[in-house]
């Protein structure tokens, strides 16, 4: 057997945006009124991407946590509390606000599981508010959506430009 160093090829399964363009412009679009609503409430932009980026970690598409580890570096979030985002409960570099949204971001992401006790989403709203509580239900809906695109299709191949 011999080993390569040779990065491995994931291939596309389907051409997601250029088969149903219409339901990927729907789905960007809900994308932008989900971060649309959270800068209207003043939503803290690294916290967003954590959100993002835990959703995407549990969920594996590959691609969204690319991009999400971009943004909240992006966002000002540290290398340290970015790479323990996977391990938040264990770890002591989280507010217990962000706490609270990471949560509700595993609990939403795993709903079949978790049915989203009530006490998950009042949680966030104790801390939030109402409407910051609902602009994140909105953000952590809709990256489940890209990363259940992602993860199906596999329609966009992560950039090599850091590998």
């Amino acid at each position: 057997m011999t080993i390569t160093d040779a990065l491995v090829d994931i291939p596309v399964r389907l051409d997601f945006d250029a088969i149903v363009p219409r339901f990927s412009r729907a789905v960007a679009s809900l994308d932008h009124a989900a971060t649309a609503e959270l800068d209207r409430v003043g939503f803290d932009a690294g916290l967003r991407e954590m959100v993002r980026l835990r959703a995407s970690q549990i969920n594996g598409c590959v691609y969204c946590v690319d991009l999400h580890s971009k943004d909240a570096r992006s966002a000002g979030v540290g290398e340290q509390r970015l790479h323990a985002v996977a391990v938040w409960r264990d770890s002591g570099l989280f507010t217990t606000a962000e706490r609270a949204a990471l949560h509700l971001t595993e609990s939403i992401t795993r709903l079949s599981e978790t049915h989203v006790p009530e006490a998950d989403l009042a949680a966030v709203v104790a801390i939030f508010g109402e409407e910051r509580a609902a602009a994140l239900v909105a953000l952590i809906v809709t990256i489940n959506v890209w990363d259940s695109i992602g993860v199906t299709t596999r329609c966009w191949p992560v950039s090599r430009d850091e590998a």
